[in-house]
């Protein structure tokens, strides 16, 4: 058996390997999926980490890696193509460094084992049933039902100890225990009006925006904004883990401090 961290592989391969796992096709995205920057043509290490900050490049390139593979990669949907800035210099550390660049957004997400949503839901005792919307199985937002229901201060310290971060309740007044939850990490909140109609008791994601107490309020769902980094990490975490245990590279994750 090959001991884990001493094989290597070339990087049009690990991006077809990532490819085949995550299936980027089947989901329309804001950004390109897979490899964004190309480097050393030979990878046998990997970071891994939520955002391609430049402190995880700075981190990679300590560490000597050859590739790294984010959640929130570059060339988003509207914006600026100009390589200046801020922009200019987390490119240029890649190319300088000979690292690879993989980002895969929306099929991170909805990935059944390795995906944002399975592995929040994994970690707060849900069982998945499947997408909120139920006439589109491409949703990236997602239903399942409490091992355990519990009130909703309970559920809030339970997402508490999970996440090492406390959520936002938005109390719907509801005094009943929670049994049905909606979910999207990240930037899901606009999901809020879907889960009411879903007949959810609660719903989490990370963000939350002004008109989203109103709509939990008025619609009766428990809405928990949980940080939209604290609910994402753990999706590229266990993808790392996968790429590690499947394929025997060195991948290690770095978590970046990041408080929204």
């Amino acid at each position: 058996m090959t001991k884990t961290g001493t094989i290597k592989m070339n990087n049009i391969e690990l991006e077809n390997r990532l490819n085949d796992f995550l299936k980027p096709h089947a989901i329309k995205d804001y950004c390109p999926n897979g490899l964004q920057v190309e480097g050393k043509t030979e990878i046998q290490k990997v970071i891994t980490g939520v955002t391609a900050c430049q402190a995880l490049i700075d981190e990679a390139i300590a560490q000597k890696a050859q590739a790294i593979l984010v959640h929130h990669g570059y060339f988003w949907r509207g914006e600026a193509a100009p390589l200046r800035g801020m922009k200019f210099k987390r490119i240029k550390s890649l190319i300088e460094n000979g690292i690879n660049l993989y980002a895969y957004h929306l099929p991170l997400d909805i990935h059944p084992d390795v995906g944002n949503n399975a592995q929040l839901a994994k970690r707060l005792d849900i069982t998945l049933k499947g997408p909120l919307d139920k006439a589109d199985p491409s949703c990236v937002a997602v239903w399942g039902e409490l091992v355990n229901p519990m009130t909703a201060e309970a559920f809030s310290d339970l997402i508490e100890k999970q996440l090492s971060r406390a959520p936002l309740l938005i109390d719907a007044g509801s005094k009943g225990l929670i049994h049905r939850v909606g979910l999207c990490t990240g930037g899901g909140q606009d999901y809020i009006d879907m889960a009411a109609h879903s007949g959810m008791d609660a719903f989490i994601s990370g963000e939350i925006s002004e008109r989203t107490p109103f709509s939990a309020r008025e619609q009766g769902v428990h809405y928990y904004a949980a940080g939209h980094h604290a609910t994402e990490r753990y999706g590229i975490k266990a993808l790392g883990e996968w790429l590690r245990d499947a394929h025997g590279l060195d991948v290690r994750f770095i978590d970046i401090d990041n408080p929204v």
